[in-house]
């Protein structure tokens, strides 16, 4: 019986073997008819998805060489277009210098710089940072990163931070042109860790009022912000100007740990919601090193995100005035998704709402654009002849829906943190010759590239009091202009020679004396810092 089954098993096999003859050159044909057009069986929908299963056909049947890669972070941006404005997909390169960024430290020589046609001038040099140490200065031009050259090449400022970057204790090797000297200078500079705070700038201003900006929110804000208040409270400060102009945002946590400094124990900074996210409620500790003190925030158009979460927190609890232009209006939180090729996706999770329920973010559907398109036809029929910028930030928020502030006062959702305290555009010498040679950095060229050539100032009040511009300095601009394709008139010229005068006084001051000096010299005659001022006493 053992020996009959086991006969039988064997003719089984051997017959599947026959037919597997016969039918394998049969199914080899037909598989080479698909190739060449006549059919194709697809997996289904469900398995895999139709968009790995393209990538796929594209990578075994398409008649050209290809990069599936490139193909697929196309595939991905494009299905993120039709989300929200804030969501985003970070190659290798973008996402470690975003995480960089925000944890406030990398691997680097501790420079800044400016780039200006296509030439790397040194603005700032760390005064304990590698390449002070290795004998850099700033006016240096650097030419060359290793073996490639990188001026009159058109080289961007990511591929330049990626050059420069890299493996700690590794040397980079810089070719540099120093002004004075006949020949090029080779310096090997080895990458340390280098630290950068989120504060620009911490001062006293007058009258005991403090003033502290902040770049960003970073791992660190909270920590660099604490420190440099303290100090200031040490000098005597009873006044507080937090500046989060331009501050386009950052970690969740450093916002909240912010408003903490300014909120009592248990109050509400912030709640965040989402369909795949429980609410989660952010409360203030008794913690806070500035609770009771008198304290003046600024917003404008470039305040976004986690600034928006500070801005709304303190208007709603009535513990601040808000002064200057409405916010961003970006009311969505993004968590990030890290790939293992270094990539990493940005992807938003949740919405975030003030400590009055509201939402400040703004519109991205056609309805805002329509919107915008009325407002501007009647303020160009001369039906509305205010502000217009202010008038169109007021009639927008009063097509949201309002809240109230924790004393009854009346606030706006839907479109940014309206401000307490307007405060318009200075325009006084802003004109369009003074937009235009600053955007085409005629202005930054003229200062890099000649000015700094000069006499060094002994102070930061030498400067102040002895800098004009003289007529060859004139000419230079002119010259400058010329190349661009900039044209103007003397009284032109006159008109915005307020402006541009500042401006390059500021950017000198960052040259020779720092960060801290150029944000002294711009805020002299900032109008919202005065009106804050006022506030404040």
């Amino acid at each position: 019986m053992s020996t009959r089954k086991n006969l039988l098993i064997a003719a089984c096999y051997s017959g599947a073997l026959v037919l597997g003859m016969i039918l394998g050159p049969k199914f080899h044909k037909e598989d080479v008819n698909s190739r060449n057009g006549s059919f194709k069986i697809f997996r289904s929908a469900g398995d895999g998805g139709k968009v790995e299963q393209v990538l796929d056909i594209i990578r075994e049947n398409y008649v050209d060489p290809i990069k599936t890669d490139t193909l697929q972070n196309l595939a991905i941006d494009e299905i993120l277009n039709n989300l929200d404005p804030h969501s985003a997909y970070l190659p290798p390169v973008e996402a470690r210098m975003f995480t960089d960024d925000m944890e406030g430290n990398y691997n680097g020589i501790g420079i800044e710089y400016q780039l200006l046609n296509d030439t790397l001038i040194i603005t700032h040099i760390n005064k304990t940072g590698p390449a002070s140490k290795a004998g850099l200065q700033s006016g240096d031009q650097i030419v060359k990163i290793e073996d490639q050259n990188i001026a009159g090449v058109g080289i961007t400022p990511t591929k330049i931070v990626s050059l420069i970057r890299g493996r700690q204790s590794t040397l980079v090797r810089l070719t540099v042109r120093r002004y004075g000297s006949g020949e090029d200078i080779v310096f090997k500079v080895p990458r340390e860790k280098v630290t950068v705070s989120s504060i620009d700038v911490s001062y006293l201003i007058q009258n005991r009022v403090g003033y502290i900006k902040i770049s960003k929110f970073g791992a660190k804000t909270d920590e660099d912000f604490l420190f440099e208040m303290r100090r200031l409270k040490k000098q005597g400060m009873q006044g507080l100007i937090v500046d989060l102009r331009g501050n386009g945002g950052g970690y969740l946590n450093a916002a909240t740990a912010l408003a903490d400094q300014f909120l009592g124990d248990q109050e509400l900074i912030v709640y965040t919601q989402g369909e795949h996210e429980p609410r989660t409620d952010y409360f203030a500790t008794s913690a806070g090193d500035y609770e009771k003190g008198k304290l003046v925030i600024l917003i404008d158009e470039g305040t976004a995100s986690a600034s928006e979460i500070v801005a709304g927190a303190l208007q709603d609890l009535d513990r601040a005035t808000i002064v200057g232009r409405r916010s961003f209006g970006k009311g969505l939180v993004q968590e990030q998704f890290n790939f293992g090729d270094g990539s990493a996706l940005n992807l938003t999770v949740a919405r975030y709402y003030t400590p009055s329920g509201r939402s400040i973010q703004k519109p991205y559907t056609r309805g805002k654009i329509e919107y915008f398109k009325e407002i501007s036809n009647r303020i160009k029929n001369g039906e509305l002849v205010f502000d217009q910028k202010h008038l169109m930030d007021s009639l927008y928020a009063t097509k949201s829906k309002y809240f109230k502030t924790v004393s009854g006062r009346v606030v706006f959702g839907g479109g940014g943190v309206m401000p307490d305290i307007y405060v318009p555009v200075d325009t006084v010498g802003h004109t369009p010759l003074y937009y235009s040679l600053s955007s085409n950095a005629v202005l930054n060229e003229l200062v890099y590239s000649y000015l700094i050539k000069k006499a060094r100032p002994e102070s930061l009040k030498d400067l102040l009091d002895n800098f004009s511009l003289n007529s060859s300095h004139y000419k230079q601009l002119r010259a400058l202009a010329d190349k661009r394709k900039i044209t103007f008139t003397a009284t032109e010229f006159q008109e915005a020679k307020g402006a541009i005068m500042l401006d390059m006084k500021a950017l000198l001051a960052r040259f020779y004396f720092g960060e801290d000096a150029y944000y002294r010299v711009l805020n002299e005659t900032d109008s919202m810092i005065e009106k804050s001022i006022a506030v404040l006493k």
